[in-house]
């Protein structure tokens, strides 16, 4: 322990971004990236079923779970800030940028919370803005794990696909609430409600309301049924392309996918197993990840903008059928293809070298040694 603390002591100096490091401390901080993340993830999970059965508490557990992960977070950016280890400047600037902006809008999501008492909705302003610094964090870890790690390392392409999940997982979030939603206007109607009565008394009085079906339905489905397939079609295609064009392999968005669906599937497990509110599965997002691997295995990058949206639809129907999921307007799927579409051209779907069809293993445009 003493002779690897010498070793690392003369690197703590102050030092420009994208100072040559050691490949052992570069394994070494993206390794306690990868921790942050899991903390926070666990602490988000947590944190939607636990608004659905208390009023919402600042120091309450799951947000104390989350503040750990958001601290060893904190933690690292200033150390790559200070040291220049482990990130060159582009990089350095999606985690400044993208934890700082999450960490000033921790403060203001208090006070929206406190002036203004629940958030009936997982998609107001504050939680927006907690969800894109996330984003913009994880885009700069990807980016920079992808420069930065060795990549002879047995852990590089299994950490990085890490790095995709957790994107996705973050860009699917603000949908849990309809996941949720469904099965507890469920519960009300079975007459066994999961939400305590003063949340209840609550979330009716912010709209002036009794306590009734009417004022269950608009907290727990207060999003447009356009919204949730829309969205998840969306944010799910995009992230698992991408990642499909760093990490090649043949099923690597259904791997991606299905480990989601698995996390998911272990979170309800979880929540339940401690008395919290259960949720739908989103079960059928596994049939994202097995449109855009069979888009690549066509060699036609942009048919992904029409199979995702064709078997996320379809799955999300069969999910409703058999299983639960939540209201959906099906006849969306006109907006998802076209929307899908732009994005796809955007990030350079007109030619093969933009989804991925060459070798190449630098799609930031630098090569992995370039600081």
């Amino acid at each position: 322990m003493r002779g690897t603390l010498r070793r690392i002591a003369p690197l703590w100096t102050r030092g420009e971004a994208g100072r040559p490091t050691p490949p052992a401390v570069t394994v070494a901080l993206y390794t306690s990236w990868l921790v942050a993340l899991a903390f926070k993830t666990l602490g988000a999970s947590w944190d939607v079923a636990w608004h659905f059965k208390w009023i919402r508490d600042t120091t309450a557990p799951p947000h104390l779970v989350n503040f750990v992960g958001t601290g060893i977070a904190v933690a690292l950016v200033l150390v790559h800030t200070y040291t220049g280890l482990g990130a060159d400047r582009r990089t350095l600037r999606f985690l400044q940028v993208g934890m700082g902006s999450f960490v000033v809008t921790i403060p203001m999501d208090i006070v929206n919370h406190t002036v203004n008492g629940l958030d009936l909705t997982a998609w107001s302003v504050t939680h927006v803005l907690l969800y894109t610094g996330t984003t913009v964090t994880l885009i700069g870890l990807i980016m920079g794990w992808h420069k930065e790690f060795p990549r002879g390392h047995r852990f590089y392409r299994l950490g990085l696909a890490a790095l995709w999940l957790s994107l996705l997982e973050n860009l699917w979030f603000p949908n849990e609430q309809q996941e949720y939603g469904v099965l507890s206007l469920a519960a009300w109607d079975r007459g066994q409600p999961y939400a305590q009565p003063e949340l209840l008394q609550f979330a009716a009085a912010q709209i002036h309301h009794p306590v009734d079906r009417a004022a269950v339905e608009h907290f727990a489905l207060g999003l447009p049924e356009w919204l949730y397939p829309v969205w998840c079609v969306l944010s799910a295609a995009v992230t698992l392309t991408l990642a499909k064009r760093f990490l090649h392999g043949r099923f690597t968005a259904t791997a991606i996918a299905a480990c989601y669906v698995g996390y998911r599937t272990l979170a309800l497990l979880f929540v339940t197993g401690i008395g919290f509110p259960p949720y739908a599965v989103p079960f059928w997002a596994l049939a994202i990840g097995v449109a855009v691997d069979v888009a690549y295995l066509l060699r036609a990058p942009l048919t992904v903008a029409v199979l995702a949206p064709a078997l996320g639809y379809l799955a999300l129907w069969g999910q409703s059928t058999f299983l639960t999921a939540p209201p959906t307007d099906f006849h969306s799927w006109p907006a998802a293809v076209v929307v899908l579409l732009a994005v796809l051209v955007g990030i350079g779907g007109l030619t093969p070298v933009g989804l991925g069809w060459t070798s190449a293993r630098t799609p930031w445009g630098s090569s992995a040694s370039a600081r």
